[in-house]
Order: structure tokens, then sequence, then C-alpha cells
């Protein structure tokens, strides 16, 4: 692999012009695919093999026409201090607005006059309209929108406190301007790493295109392939932090060239060949970790791993080969004239070592006391995610600005907690000789679990189905209210035994209650999953047992610490009001699967980086110890700067109004802190240190029977050191022996 990439790091230094032009069409094609491309019309959920999803199937096939998924709003008015909703006046106003809008879009299926259906608190201070609508909420025109937002104007201006809750205000996340701040974070780092701004600009400029394209071609596709609104802007945040680092790799591994003497040609080809082939094992791991989303089963995880994968391909390839032609077009510039003394000064024998060099013969020096304290001080950070609960936002998550938070929080004061969140009963009669008096047997049995409500059974047309709705005692996201739903489930098998009729309990909290709990048990089998891949890509990597096995507890050690933390933080609030969290509440359910795939790649990044260079002079004749610190002398710089980028990108999406986007920013951001600093650079070298040569035994057997990868380019260098090559600018004819 390493000779194939050093030729075509070549080739795309001569061809340079070529190269840029094809990417540039690229992202101008993918641009205005997004530009002509129709808005994304909907963002489908479902939750195959789960009851809630039957249920909901079970509705669209049984009650067609009321449009199960459509989007629904609750407008909810407080009458001012000493009033009532009931007041003549302020029920005029209500009517008046429910009247208003009926007629208001064709979009809506149906409004809810609250004095007829009874949706007025018994001390008569708030009352809600429930509206119904024909299609999802990203299906509603802005002109259903803006009538909706207008409804209760003129009431709010009379006194009464009108808000407005559910999915039919539903907007696009926005990050803020903390994204910006993470963009210039990376870029003063990459100027402090090469001591150049055209060596600093090349990873930045190599990113934005790889994600601008990836962006572009999510945006374009997004309605013919139902994409949800986060999918991009996670795209966008794994897509910019490995293709900055991956560009930062290569650019690293080719002044390291310049520096020792190679012609511009070469350089750029060996390193394209060396830091390349860890670029596309990297990369490849974090490809494989993103698609086996899949295996979950849930469409919009697959989807958004999917995504992801595609822009990180997309950042892979362009490394391979837009960089180094940028690097072409660069010339000498790419070094700088500090950056050239700087590195002439560290070749000297008598150069003092470097911040590397220096940790690593410390580690080498203490390597007990190194591992122990790494290994308890994430055992601590890891302790809270022993108390880890998964669940999905409601409005109770919002911002307390919002209108929806505050339509929630007035729904609990007038009527309760469960008011936000309802659970839709279906009893399927099908199988019953008497069906009413089916549903009439899942009413007393709810009613017996302890709820606020139980409403009568409505029967479809051909009265062999029917709909219960039951509001809990607690919020949507509460254990209780969890309980309640499996009460009624468990309550539902006597019932279909007794009457034949099938108990179904669905709606968006008990849609909920099954994704997290999909979610859950789904976790344990994709880490194992996960790490079982990790032991034998390194294995295939580094010809070696030990160093993969510690390479996998290492990445679950910095795992399970960032789920500590991110409940520490998200769950019971310590420090929230640091990162914006205004409620907190059960961990997002994809988010801690998502965290794994993501950081797996990322930990085997760090790890390739840094412990081929390790493998590369052990195997060249060092001593273990030796090559430990020749591993940090070269790579300790690179991967530190790496990591503080990714930090800064993904520290840069928690200012997103999306609890998601904001939940996994925090997630990855310190996972990455606590596998970089923690694991790679301190608890790898102290295990390294300790194990000494047996950290690259393989059995003679399995050294055979693995093929050989190359991926520090062992082949490559000794096919050039016997090879002759062209040198910049000549023909076949002109030949040079490469200098090594």
């Amino acid at each position: 692999m390493a000779t194939f990439l050093y030729k075509l790091g070549r080739l795309a230094f001569r061809r340079r012009r070529y190269v840029a032009l094809v990417w540039v069409a690229l992202l101008a094609l993918a641009g205005f695919g997004a530009a002509s491309a129709s808005t994304a019309t909907s963002s489908s959920f479902s939750i195959p093999g789960t009851e809630a999803q039957r249920a909901f199937d079970l509705l669209e096939q049984r009650f067609p026409g009321t449009s199960a998924d459509g989007a629904t709003a609750r407008v909810v008015f407080k009458a001012p201090e000493g009033e009532k909703v009931t007041d003549s006046a302020n029920k005029g106003e209500i009517q008046g607005i429910v009247k208003e809008l009926a007629s208001g879009s064709d979009q809506i299926a149906k409004v809810d006059d609250p004095f007829e259906v009874q949706a007025v608190s018994q001390d008569g201070s708030t009352a809600y309209v429930s509206v119904s609508y024909k299609v999802n909420s990203m299906e509603l025109t802005d002109k259903t929108t803006d009538a909706l937002k207008d409804a209760g104007k003129d009431a709010q201006n009379n006194g009464m406190k009108v808000e407005i809750g559910g999915d039919a205000l539903q907007v696009m996340p926005h990050t803020g301007a903390a994204e910006i701040i993470g963009v210039a974070i990376a870029a003063v780092v990459l100027v402090i790493t090469f001591g150049s701004l055209i060596a600093a600009g090349l990873p930045l400029l190599t990113a934005l295109i790889g994600v601008g394209i990836g962006v572009s071609l999510i945006t374009a596709l997004a309605n013919v392939l139902d994409l949800g609104s986060t999918t991009s802007t996670l795209a966008m945040m794994i897509g910019l932090a490995v293709g900055i680092d991956y560009a930062l790799f290569i650019v690293s591994r080719y002044r390291a060239e310049l520096a020792e003497g190679r012609e511009r040609e070469e350089a750029a080809g060996r390193a394209v060949g060396t830091a390349g082939s860890a670029v596309v094992f990297a990369g490849l791991t974090v490809v494989i970790a993103l698609v086996g989303l899949a295996v979950v089963n849930i469409p919009m995880l697959t989807k958004m791993g999917f995504a992801a994968a595609g822009t990180v391909a997309i950042a892979v390839v362009i490394a391979l080969t837009l960089v180094p032609a940028l690097l072409g077009f660069a010339g000498k510039r790419v070094m700088g004239r500090k950056a050239r003394k700087a590195a002439e000064a560290e070749n000297r024998p008598e150069a003092k070592p470097n911040m590397g060099t220096r940790w690593a013969r410390f580690v080498l020096r203490r390597p007990v006391w190194v591992l122990l304290v790494g290994v308890l001080g994430l055992g601590i950070i890891a302790v809270p995610a022993a108390s880890l609960e998964m669940g999905l936002p409601d409005d109770g998550a919002q911002p307390k600005s919002t209108t929806q938070r505050q339509a929630y929080d007035t729904l609990s004061e007038g009527f309760g907690p469960g008011f936000n969140g309802p659970l839709m009963i279906v009893m399927d009669g099908k199988g019953s000789s008497d069906p009413k008096a089916a549903a009439e047997r899942v009413r007393e049995e709810i009613e017996g679990i302890g709820v606020v409500t139980v409403t009568p059974a409505t029967f479809n047309k051909a009265g062999d189905t029917a709909m219960i709705t039951v509001i809990p005692k607690d919020r949507p996201s509460s254990h209780a209210t969890e309980e309640v739903v499996h009460g009624i489930r468990d309550a539902g098998k006597d019932i279909k035994a007794d009457t034949g009729g099938e108990v179904l309990v669905t709606g968006a909290t008990a849609m909920n209650i099954d994704f997290s709990q999909k979610m859950n048990d789904a976790l344990l089998p994709y880490l194992a999953l996960v790490v079982g891949l990790a032991f034998l890509l390194l294995m295939l990597v580094f010809r070696s047992v030990l160093v993969p096995l510690k390479a996998a507890l290492g990445f679950l050690l910095s795992v399970v610490a960032a789920l500590g933390a991110v409940v520490a933080v998200f769950q019971w609030g310590w420090l929230g009001s640091l990162f914006g969290v205004e409620q907190t509440g059960p961990i997002m359910s994809m988010m801690p699967i998502f965290m794994v795939g993501v950081v797996f790649g990322l930990a085997m990044d760090y790890e390739v980086f840094l412990v081929t260079r390790m493998r590369e002079a052990y195997v060249h004749g060092e001593s273990p110890g030796q090559a430990i610190v020749t591993g940090f002398k070269h790579g300790a710089r690179v991967v530190t700067a790496a990591a503080v980028i990714m930090m800064a990108v993904f520290a840069g999406f928690i200012g997103s109004s999306e609890q998601m986007i904001k939940m996994i920013g925090f997630s990855l951001a310190i996972a990455v802190l606590f596998d970089a600093f923690v694991v790679r650079m301190a608890i790898v070298p102290a295990v390294l240190a300790l194990l000494g040569k047996k950290a690259w035994w393989l059995p003679r057997w399995l050294d055979r029977a693995l093929p050989n990868v190359d991926v520090e380019g062992e082949k490559l260098q000794k096919q050039l050191t016997e090879e002759p090559s062209v040198p910049e600018g000549g023909d076949g004819g002109e030949r040079e022996l490469v200098r090594v």
C-alpha cells in the first residue's frame, strides 16, 4: 500500500493543476446540487421491531386519513392573575383563535376547542388548543407556521399568556459563534505547530473543501434519502476534525522529508507513502465504525453514520491527492524561515531534546507511577457512568426562553407534568369476540395502574380497533412514566389472554422509551464489535498481540471516562451552567453509541501515528525503550496538535441550540482529551516500557497468516534504497539515487 500511495503522491504533485481543478470542479458541482435541490420535506423517525412502531403502523392502517405521523401543536393559554379562561371575554378570545387556526391553512387536519374536549384546568386558569396537521413538521409551509405563531398575539395583547408547544415549530439547529471560534483555535494551533502561515493554511483549506463537498452532497440528497436535520451538522463536525488532522499528518511528514534534504516531489511521495498509509488506515477505522452503526437497525442512526462516513472518506482522498498537489503550489514556503532553522537545530547531535523526548524519558523512569495515576484518574472520572440513564429530550429540555419550554411549563403547572407526554393505547380487537368489552377492560386495567386520565375508547369505522389516550402523572422523560408504560404492557398480556384483544402502547413518549431501550440493548454488542475490530486491525498493523490488546483496553477506558463526564454534566448538572445546560435529564439515547463509533476511529488515529514510529525504530534495531523515545520525538508534537484541533472543533458545537449536537460535541471533545493526553501519551508508553520486547511479540504461525499491509512503509523504504528515482522536473532519462 505504501508503494502505491508513494506513486500517487508524486503523481498528484506533478499534475497539481489538474488535481486542484478536479477538486474545485467537484466542490462547484456539489454546491450546485445543494443549491438546486428541493428543500427536504421529511425527516421520518421509525424504530423497526418495537411495540410502539407496530402500534403506530396499525393506526395508519386502521384509521386512514388521521395523519398519525402529522405534526402537532398545543397553543397554551393562561388567564391573567385573578381571572379564568372560562370568563366570557377570555373564552371568546380563545374560541376566536380556534376558528382562525382551523381556517388558516389547508395543511391543518383538526383543531380542538378546549371547552368541548375538556382541555381546561380544574382551577380554570389554563386551557390548551390541540392542533393536528396532515403533514409532518418538515413539510409545513411558512404560511402554516406563521399562522400558528400569530394565533395568540391578540389574546396576548389583552393580557393572557399564550405559548406554543409541540413539534410544529421545530426549527433547524444552529451552532452559534462557538463553531467559528473552534476553527480559529485550530488555525492558531496549526500556526504554532508549523511556524508558517502557508503550512498552517493548507490543512484548513483542504478540510473546508472536503466538508464543503460532503455537506453539499448531503444537502442535495436530503430529500431523496430522507436525511434528518442533524445529519449535515454531525458530518460537518466529524469531517472538519479528521480533515484537518489527516492533512496535518501529511504536511508534517512532508516537512520532515524536506528537512532531511529530499527534493520536493520526492518528499511529497514519501509523505503520502508513509503518513498517507496511516491516514488510510485511520480513516478506514472511522468509516467502519460509523457504517457499523447500521447493526443497531435504527434507520435514522444508520443514515447519520453513512453520511458522516462519506465525509470522512472524502477527507482521506483529499489528504492523499489535494494536499500533495497544494504542497507543489506552496513550494519551499511551506517550511518558513523559523521552521527551517528549528529543523536544522533539532537534527544536530548536541540539540536540546524536544518536549516529546523529555516526556518519554520521564515515563520510562517512572512507568508504574504514570500508569497508576492515568488509570486511577480516568477510573474516578468514569464512576458517574454507572448511573447512566438514557432517553430522548422533550420540550422540557429546551432553553427556558423558548415558547416551547414555556408552554411545557405552563401545561405542567395547570394540568400536571404528564399532560406533556400523553400515551396512545391501541387495542386491536380483531381477535376478540367483543371488541367493545375488551376496550372497556383495557380502560379499567389502566385506571388501576395510577394515571391522571384515561379517555373513553374511540373505535374505527370497522369497529375492530380502538384508541385510548392516557395521561400519566409524571413528565414524559421520568422513570415513573416509563414504569407506567411497562405496567400497561404487562396488563395487556393478561387482557389478550382473557379477551383476545391485543393492547399496544405508542405515542411520542412510548416511542422514546422503546428507542432508548433499543439503544441501550445495542450498546454493549456494538462496543464488543468495535473493540474486536480494533484488536484485529492493530494486530495487522503492528504485528503484535499485546499492543492491540493495550490499545483496545485504553480505548475502553477513555470511552467510559467520557461517559462519566457526560453523566456528571448533563444528567447530574455538575458545571452545567458552564456548558449551557439549562435542564438536566437522561442522556441522549444515541449519544453513547455514536460516541463509541467516532472515538474508536479517532483513538486509532493517535495509536497509529504514535506507535508506528516506535515500531519502525524497533524494527531498525533500537531497544524497546529507545524506540519509545524516538516515537515521541517525531510524533508527540503532531499528535498533540491534532488532538487540540479536534477538541477545539468538537467543543465549538457545544454552543448549538440542539441538545443532541451540544451533548455530542462535549462528549467527543472530552473523549479526545482523555484518549490523546492520558491514554496515548501516558498509559501507552508506560505499558510499553513495562512490557519491553514482549510488546512486539507475535506467534510465528500468526505472523505468516496475517497479510503485511506495510503501514509504516518498510517495503517502500527498502525499495527506495535499492532503486533510483526521477528527480523533480526530470524525465525518464535523468535519474539520481535517492538519498536515504
